[in-house]
């Protein structure tokens, strides 16, 4: 069985990043998604935020390509672009032009800025969306200069995964009254979202805008990674009080009265250096074979080549081998709509795809010799 969104057509308009990311996230879960990529792009067999999408090169520049785009449309469910502010109107392809030919259309605008704004029309990139939102002056230890994490909280937490959540929200509207909508996902306005919880910190004092003082951002003891005797790293997170009772038990430390008040902060820095010295005693292995799968709130951590084999990891299927691609499996799960397993994307479809709109051999021949198809 395909997954929830089966029967649910949607046109990608080609970008990187968080667009493809959606993109992924909604052919995962059973929606038919058509990508219109350049006539010349190279097709990335091996990318899977690529996969489970039929691909078709055109032009959007000319005439011919924009008027193939709007027959796409007119068939769909939902469109999404990452473009800066103003190209598709400009190309004749923006909401107006399409909701012209299919009023009901979800349409997706995916930006770090927004559709407006004094930054609108500038460049950027995940560093800078999330350094504008505030988060990233959170994220890194304490007399550290921020760390971004990689690009996961601007681009997909905060831009691709607001945009699947955005798309399938704006769907059911449409689906229930028959009237699309335009979604302007920022991704400033996403990792903004992702920090609610720490706001909720600030706003009842439990929580400092210095980095790496606090309980969740590796200022507490109980809360961090530790390099063990081999080189490798585990990850503790013993917050409540029966979990750190356990940590102090596992650890040899219940009967220390220096870790008898986990709360208290002034005492967090001299007590990290007591747990770094002590967990690089032992291998990793051996600190798995004491806490794996207790209630320390532990694991190891694990690098991108050691997660696929974990057995936990093995057990759910968390990750996936597709055409010889190890990636990660869709997720999350359903009880009654089982996605397929991933399908890379390897060539264009452009024929298929063409003759499914009623467009006869004689035109898709006229519009590749003319360059606006391939």
């Amino acid at each position: 069985m395909a997954g929830p969104l089966q029967g649910i057509r949607i046109i990608e308009l080609a970008g990187i990043g968080p667009g493809p990311f959606a993109g992924m996230m909604l052919a995962d879960h059973g929606a038919e998604v058509i990508r219109v990529d350049r006539p010349g792009a190279r097709i990335d067999a091996r990318d899977p935020l690529l996969r489970g999408r039929r691909v078709i090169g055109v032009d959007l520049k000319s005439a011919e390509g924009k008027a193939l785009v709007l027959d796409l449309v007119k068939s769909a469910d939902a469109l999404f672009e990452g473009f800066r502010p103003g190209v598709t109107e400009r190309l004749g392809l923006g909401p107006a032009d399409c909701h012209a030919v299919n009023p009901a259309l979800v349409y997706g605008r995916m930006t770090g800025w927004g559709q407006f704004g004094p930054y609108a029309n500038a460049a950027g990139h995940d560093i800078n969306y999330i350094a504008l939102a505030g988060a990233l002056h959170a994220y890194g230890r304490a007399g550290e200069k921020p760390t971004p994490p990689i690009n996961m909280v601007g681009d997909f937490g905060g831009g691709g995964m607001m945009l699947a959540f955005g798309m399938v929200a704006a769907l059911l509207h449409a689906k229930t009254s028959g009237q699309g909508q335009v979604i302007d996902c920022a991704m400033t306005d996403g990792a903004a979202a992702l920090m609610a919880m720490i706001w909720g910190f600030r706003a009842n004092g439990i929580w400092q805008d210095d980095r790496g003082v606090n309980l969740l951002d590796t200022g507490a003891h109980m809360y961090d990674t530790y390099e063990c005797a081999d080189g490798k790293f585990i990850s503790i997170g013993s917050l409540e009080p029966q979990f750190y009772a356990l940590l102090l038990q596992k650890t040899g430390l219940a009967a220390d009265p220096a870790f008898a008040n986990p709360m208290d902060r002034s005492q967090w820095p001299a007590l990290k250096d007591r747990l770094t010295a002590l967990f690089k005693t032992r291998t990793r292995d051996d600190w798995c074979a004491d806490m794996e799968m207790t209630d320390v709130c532990f694991a190891p951590v694990l690098s991108m080549a050691e997660a696929p084999h974990h057995p936990h990891n093995a057990a759910r299927g968390t990750f996936v081998e597709a055409d010889g691609v190890m990636q990660p499996a869709p997720a999350p799960r359903y009880s009654a709509t089982v996605s397929d397993a991933p399908r890379m994307t390897k060539a264009l479809e452009t024929d298929a795809i063409l003759a499914e709109l009623g467009y006869d051999a004689g035109r898709v021949e006229a519009l590749k010799a003319a360059g606006t198809v391939k």
